[in-house]
């Protein structure tokens, strides 16, 4: 008697025998798993949808790919790695609203995919979940990969010349930074004017949706209507997740909220248990001339008296700067991605590059103009701290390159030899006409 597993290979290997004539078909089979020729198509519009860049025939790559993954996927299934449902369901809200926000609105989501919501999210919460877990696997197959100070300088002796990286320019950079005192009367004008929505809404004159694209000054709701997408608590800022959250009538608008993006007036649509979705307008206050002048005033009298180290930089930072992301570090600079004080000038903030580009180390700016992190209007004076010139990497200048560069490639190696191992114990049948590609790894289809 056929086990379940081979009544299915068998019915799978027969679809393979049909004719191109179908809306759908088996493309691949890996263990007991198919691939579809949708599963691709899906993909591939994602991936031209996203600009990510596609090595190769589309048709051979992302095949490949998925057949990676369920390579991926079974180990984790023999190995019990798995991963939350509420991580999945927060990465495909913020996936969702990701779409929604670059494309418009649902609507269009669901004509460009040529799919309703509700199966895009089905789609999406199956192909998030197995790349987390694949994610998951990768990263226990690697845990141990841990090279010694000797095997990196050992590396690094036998790199050629012309594989040795090259170091960018890198600076370290301080920053005081002061937001301008902004007049009751802009405050109170904003707030008149969200009271006057929050009052159209309820009177029924408007909607809060159309309020929202014609007033709101977020780039990422006002287009659809101030629509947010279904988020946790955690997922906002504090005084806005306060307020959000005690909403529990959708006809019903929040007061008038204060948060570092500006003030917020909220109407709740929907809940789904810990996670909801809201509309709401923002206003920001916008600064005046004379508010920018005062403030590159003040800014300026730091400066002076920095200069005549009536104080040091660093604790001008901790006491002055409205930086909250730099404040505590005594003004230094990080790149948020790596969390390195050494930049180079392409990370740093444009207005900040612009400035440092022809400063001496231990030098202190002018008074400058910039826009934080929200968008805000700011004054800023910026001390450089050291500088680092291109130059080719060295083991003892830049050991945490070198040992990066060699801890990737062990790492690369031993993903590449665990799909190469198990290529040889599970099975794969690829449809004719799908098998005539160069794959990365040619061992598919050999069991």
């Amino acid at each position: 008697m056929l086990s379940l597993v081979a009544v299915t290979l068998l019915a799978m290997t027969q679809l393979f025998a049909q004719t191109d004539n179908v809306i759908d078909e088996i493309i691949w089979v890996v263990g007991d798993e198919a691939i579809l020729r949708s599963e691709v198509e899906t993909e591939r519009k994602r991936m031209l949808y996203q600009g990510e860049k596609i090595n190769g025939d589309p048709y051979a790559v992302i095949p490949e790919q998925i057949a990676i993954q369920k390579l991926f996927l079974n180990q984790a299934i023999i190995d019990s790695v798995e991963v939350s449902d509420e991580t999945v369901e927060n990465q495909v809200d913020n996936q969702i609203n990701s779409y929604v926000s670059q494309i418009g609105s649902r609507e269009k989501l669901e004509e460009y995919m040529e799919k309703s919501i509700n199966q895009i999210r089905s789609e999406m919460r199956t192909n998030i979940k197995n790349a987390m877990i694949m994610q998951e696997m990768q990263r226990k197959l690697t845990e141990e990969v841990a090279p010694t100070p000797s095997e990196v300088r050992a590396f690094y002796e036998t790199l050629p010349k012309d594989s040795v990286p090259f170091i960018q320019t890198q600076v370290e950079v301080q920053i005081i930074a002061m937001q301008p005192r902004i007049s009751q009367a802009t405050i109170d004008g904003i707030k008149n004017r969200l009271r006057d929505y929050t009052q159209r809404v309820l009177s029924g004159e408007s909607s809060f949706s159309t309020l929202a694209v014609l007033y709101s000054e977020d780039p990422g709701s006002a287009p659809n209507g101030g629509e947010l997408g279904f988020m946790g608590k955690g997922q906002f800022v504090p005084e806005f997740s306060a307020a959000a959250f005690q909403l529990t009538d959708p006809k019903k608008i929040s007061k008038i909220v204060e948060t570092e993006y500006g003030y917020h007036i909220i109407q709740l649509i929907e809940r789904r248990g810990d996670r909801a979705n809201f509309r709401h307008i923002l206003l920001t206050p916008k600064v005046s001339a004379k508010e920018m002048a005062d403030a590159r005033s003040t800014m300026d009298t730091i400066r002076m008296e920095l200069d005549s180290a009536k104080y040091t930089f660093e604790e001008a930072a901790r006491y002055i700067s409205s930086d909250k992301s730099t404040r505590n570090s005594g003004g230094l600079m990080t790149n948020r991605s790596s969390g390195s004080a050494r930049q180079t000038m392409d990370e740093l903030p444009a207005e900040v590059a612009r400035v440092v580009a022809n400063m001496k180390v231990g030098e202190i700016s002018l008074p400058f103009n910039m826009k934080d992190a929200n968008g805000r209007d700011q004054v800023a004076i910026v001390k450089l701290k050291n500088r680092i010139e291109g130059h080719k990497a060295t083991y003892y200048e830049d050991y945490q390159v070198i040992r990066d560069l060699y801890e990737n490639r062990l790492t690369t190696e031993m993903i590449e030899k665990f799909i190469r191992e198990k290529q040889k114990t599970t099975y794969c049948k690829i449809r004719p006409g799908w098998d005539k590609y160069d794959f990365k790894y040619p061992g598919w289809g050999q069991r």
